[in-house]
């Protein structure tokens, strides 16, 4: 009968406004995001990253499916989750996009220092082998908790050195990432801050990088990500892959355990 339709409707309209206001008012941007992340571009770059996976590349003519991210050669379904990690190979503690270039010399026999230089994309370009790699390999984890341990003694030592990484100010502005990232509601510009000290928060991060960059148009990493902090707090260029950028990543991952993996997220 149209008089039920009508009242149907009605509150049908009225459960919408209120679910959105609701949202809006916890969130402003949290619809935008929804949608976006329900159309994340970032899922190109899995499929990039699977065929660079798999292809036979290189001056070797090898393919990374004999690459051991810590549970064997070529099994990539929770390896991520685990990382960084000591390997014994390398003696060294290892985050993955540092394992993905040791593979990609070792068993494809590229230059390190060629692969470190291209490892981070211009923006608006259609990103590096890198990039869409690691999102790869993190993607075969999702749906699962990070769960870092810290049971080697160099991966504690890792972790402590992040610790104090994270807490220490240094450089020409006496600036530490606590500064931004240690209590609520902190905002710089129109970005709101997470809270690192939050379990909740800093979960949310870690289970989702790599991300789709809106404002760059390309996937990045967490190597990117903790570059470009170093750069805003003024502080000397970080590395890539260096044992600062990998102590750092340590801590975080592992104050971060129990995130369930949910990647490409989607960063504005």
């Amino acid at each position: 009968m149209p008089g039920k339709r009508n009242i149907g409707g009605a509150v049908t309209a009225v459960a919408f406004t209120f679910l959105i206001g609701g949202a809006l008012a916890a969130d402003p941007l949290a619809v935008g995001r929804q949608m976006l992340m329900e159309d994340n571009p970032g899922e190109l770059w899995i499929d990039q990253g699977k065929k660079l996976f798999h292809d036979k590349r290189g001056p070797k003519s090898a393919s990374l499916e004999q690459c051991d991210f810590g549970l064997g050669a070529g099994k990539l379904e929770g390896a991520s989750i685990k990382l960084p990690r000591y390997f014994t190979d390398t003696g060294k503690v290892q985050d993955l996009e540092s394992r993905l270039l040791t593979c990609m010399v070792e068993i494809q026999g590229f230059k390190r220092e060629e692969l470190q230089k291209r490892a981070v994309s211009p923006a608006g370009s259609n990103g590096s082998d890198v990039e869409a790699l690691a999102l790869y390999i993190t993607s075969r984890s999702n749906g699962m908790k990070m769960s870092v341990a810290l049971d080697h003694p160099k991966v504690r030592e890792m972790y402590k050195a992040g610790e104090q990484l994270f807490h220490r100010r240094s450089g020409q502005t006496d600036f530490a990432c606590v500064q931004c990232h240690g209590e609520a509601n902190k905002r710089i510009r129109l970005q709101d801050l997470v809270n690192m000290t939050d379990q909740k928060q800093i979960q949310e991060v870690i289970s989702t990088w790599p991300a789709y960059r809106g404002a760059h148009f390309v996937v990045r990493t967490m190597q990117w990500r903790l570059y470009d902090c170093f750069w805003q707090m003024r502080l000397p260029e970080l590395k890539y892959e260096s044992d600062t950028s990998i102590a750092l990543t340590t801590y975080l991952h592992y104050q971060g355990n129990g995130a369930v993996i949910k990647v490409p997220g989607f960063k504005r």
